[in-house]
């Protein structure tokens, strides 16, 4: 990435550092880098057969289907549950009437950030039964954006997201109403952050944005997002809004324990995308593509086409079937025994499920043939699931995501109908429901304010009136009323929560805190026809996402290819793009590294 020029000029530095600075006042979330490119060793030689068997049908599982199938293996995928795993969406049982559709549910709702590269990439090539394919007429851009705080004298604010998302939606921006709040909510922050706190924050993302790689990952992977920025001895504001809360309400990452290379690397490329300066990204400031999201619920739009485009290419589904174990001989699989006692025999073997379901796998047999695989037992999970509110009023607020900062659950939103272009009344449910908000509930831990407990200790009538309470507070705050209790029509929870007799989550989401890359498995392992897939994967994005998670599918799929000798062309696998002004510096900070010193910003 960085070329170790000795002779860069003064002028080159301060061009660079100039870039940087814009991309930093660009930002509205945090800095980032782009992580060592996590390349999977191809090993050669070995069998040449072509039979695959993936263990899980989630976003890793399915992506490295798709690549291998259109390489010429035979792929079989054994999924216990539901394919598409946390990026699924699905029925709410009991509600359709009249010929209409089930109201939709989710795990969660879907966002496609202008970075993201393989997902997008994908569904490209999943062709659809009435022309086109699924990114040309299913995903869609976000305009605007609400930004919301849960604390008194902020007022929620719409604002846009580019140039086009003013141009689209300026009644509602230019609102008398919304420029009211968007100078209260101004002020109070100023107030709030003084000035030269907000200065130092941007020059803590100066730091990691003009870092080496080696820097990153051996001095920032190891100090947590809170430390990196010294949130400590600052303002309240400093730490619950700049340090905290955005770090929650983008990244779905708890600031206090997320290193700061993976907390700075997705903010770098989201703050990079949305210039427009890089030709890879699809997105920039003047047309938009910085947030998108898809018109219709997920499995409809994309997973449902998905599956059946790969059934037609061949890919077989072994549904309600996980494995139990894999045997392990002279350093390969030699079979995998399924739940229901049957065995499972072919020649390259992909365990692409979460980490709660790979734990089990990590037997004596398997960990004495390759003992780095021991060390994902220290990674950690984490709980981030959606709930559904089903609305009697259509909202009249642009299309948004909605960033409810400060919230004790950290809250996220979507009203769906506008987006998505529909009457829900005639599409869904039985002709009373006329807008979906739905929310993504991401802290579980810390109390709320109605029962004062954490949602891990709620029952599932609890959480559902305390996110209802907490998105309220901070959506009326600016004395409109934009959330009515009395119109909700029914709600629905991801059932992957259930209380039985104790609260558990089906789907909890890995999460990267300090230290743990080295932690993390490659797609390939030291066993010879083992693989690995799944967003605890070390790849270029570095965070739990469906992004991350289809990458490290096309790296098993690269890896089964080198290991098979095929003369297919490996599946692309990108990296997070960043300008190239800004090699220069990232070169001298190398020399100083290496040399010991700290970054020269670093003060």
């Amino acid at each position: 990435m960085d070329d170790d020029q000795d002779d860069f000029s003064r002028r080159s530095v301060l061009k660079g550092a100039a870039a940087a600075a814009v991309l930093a006042g660009t930002a509205v979330a945090l800095p980032g880098v782009r992580v060592p490119s996590a390349q999977a060793v191809p090993r050669t030689g070995g069998a040449r057969g072509r039979d695959v068997a993936i263990f899980g049908g989630g976003m890793s599982g399915l992506a490295a289907a798709h690549e291998l199938i259109e390489r010429g293996f035979r792929v079989t995928v054994y999924e216990p549950a539901y394919l598409g795993g946390k990026a699924r969406s699905h029925d709410v049982p009991g509600t359709a009437r009249g010929g209409r559709l089930p109201l939709p549910g989710e795990h969660g709702f879907r966002f496609f950030p202008g970075c993201y590269q393989h997902v997008t990439e994908s569904m490209e090539r999943i062709p659809l039964a009435r022309g086109g394919n699924v990114k040309d007429r299913h995903l869609i851009n976000v305009e605007t954006a609400v930004i919301a705080f849960d604390e008194s004298g902020y007022a929620p604010t719409t604002a846009p997201a580019s140039i086009m998302g003013f141009v689209d939606h300026a009644p509602a921006i230019l609102e008398l109403d919304n420029l009211r709040n968007a100078l209260t909510t101004g002020l109070k922050f100023v107030v709030d952050v003084p000035p030269h706190e907000l200065a130092y924050f941007v020059t803590r993302e100066l730091i990691i944005a003009t870092s080496c790689e080696e820097r990153r990952l051996g001095q920032w992977e190891k100090q947590s997002w809170m430390q990196f920025v010294k949130a400590k001895g600052k303002s309240s504001g400093y730490q619950r809004y700049l340090a905290g809360a955005l770090t929650r309400a983008l990244v779905a990452a708890k600031s206090h324990t997320a290193s700061a290379r993976t907390i700075g690397q997705i903010g770098l490329a989201l703050a990079t995308s949305a210039t427009g300066l890089i030709g890879q990204y699809d997105a920039g400031l003047v047309h938009g593509g910085v947030d998108r999201i898809l018109n219709a619920p997920t499995n409809h739009a994309w997973i449902d086409p998905w599956v059946a485009y790969l059934r037609t290419r061949g890919v077989t589904f072994v549904m309600g079937e996980g494995v139990a174990d894999f045997q392990v001989s002279r350093g390969r699989v030699t079979g995998a025994r399924l739940r229901s006692g049957g065995n499972v025999a072919a020649d390259w073997y992909v365990a692409a499920m979460p980490l709660d379901r790979l734990r089990p796998l990590l037997t004596p047999s398997v960990v004495a043939a390759d003992p780095s695989l021991a060390r994902i037992r220290r990674l950690e999970d984490d709980w981030m699931v959606g709930i559904q509110y089903f609305l009697s009023r259509r909202s009249d607020t642009p299309p948004s995501h909605i960033a409810a900062l400060g919230t004790p659950w950290a809250l996220t939103g979507l009203f769906q109908a506008r987006p998505w272009n529909i009457d829900f009344a005639k599409t869904y449910g039985d002709g009373r429901v006329r807008d979906c908000l739905s929310i993504d509930i991401s802290d579980w831990e810390k109390p709320g304010i109605i029962y004062g407990k954490p949602a891990k200790q709620c029952t599932k009538q609890q959480i559902a009136r305390e996110v209802w309470a907490q998105m309220s507070r901070a959506m009326n705050s600016g004395g409109k009323q934009i959330l009515r209790s009395e119109e909700i029509v029914t709600w629905s929870l991801d059932p992957g929560v259930t209380w039985s007799p104790t609260i558990a989550n089906a789907t909890p989401l890995m999460v990267n805190t300090a230290g743990s890359y080295q932690n993390r498995p490659t797609a390939p392992t030291a066993i010879a026809n083992l693989f690995i897939g799944g967003d605890h994967v070390r790849t270029n994005i570095d965070l739990a996402t469906m992004e991350g998670a289809n990458e490290s599918g096309r790296r098993v799929a690269n890896a089964i290819l080198a290991a098979a000798d095929s003369p297919a062309r490996p599946a692309p696998v990108h990296p997070l793009w960043e300008l190239p002004v800004l090699d220069p510096i990232k070169a001298e900070d190398r020399r100083r590294y290496q040399a010991g010193l700290p970054h020269f910003l670093d003060v």
